[in-house]
């Protein structure tokens, strides 16, 4: 299980980490939305007519709120991995946490969720960590 912990730890910080320039690349159009709706207006890509005033107010909000949720949800789950490569049992508690987060990106974070949730809570895994199993001793 040593090799399984140790991929669940490097595998999830990649995901995490691109997941983070996912949440920057949103940022970033959330900060230019209006001007790509100015420019694309100006094209004539897109008439003012067949769009309602308060999205331009919605979306840039929209793309905030997610970008900080990924954000935050990216560096908790980088922290988790590395704290998985250290053995340390709160850092297998949180990369669990964003494991459930992890299955609903379909496909590449539900097959990594499902993993991570395997080798996680695999009994050899858990006495790894140094957590006990079983009943407490009388």
């Amino acid at each position: 299980m040593e090799k399984h912990i140790t991929l669940v730890g490097v595998l999830n910080i990649a995901y995490r980490a691109f997941t983070l320039l996912g949440a920057f690349v949103l940022f970033a159009l959330a900060a230019g939305f209006t001007r790509l709706f100015q420019f694309l207006m100006r094209t004539g890509a897109v008439n003012m007519h067949d769009v309602p005033f308060e999205i331009l107010d919605i979306v840039p909000f929209l793309l905030a709120l997610i970008a900080t949720l990924m954000f935050v949800v990216s560096i908790v789950g980088i922290i988790g991995g590395i704290a998985v490569l250290k053995r340390k049992e709160w850092g297998r508690i949180v990369v669990l946490v964003v494991s459930f987060f992890n299955l609903a990106h379909i496909p590449l974070g539900t097959v990594l969720g499902v993993y991570t949730i395997w080798a996680l809570l695999n009994d050899e895994t858990i006495r790894a960590f140094g957590t006990p199993t079983g009943p407490p001793a009388p």
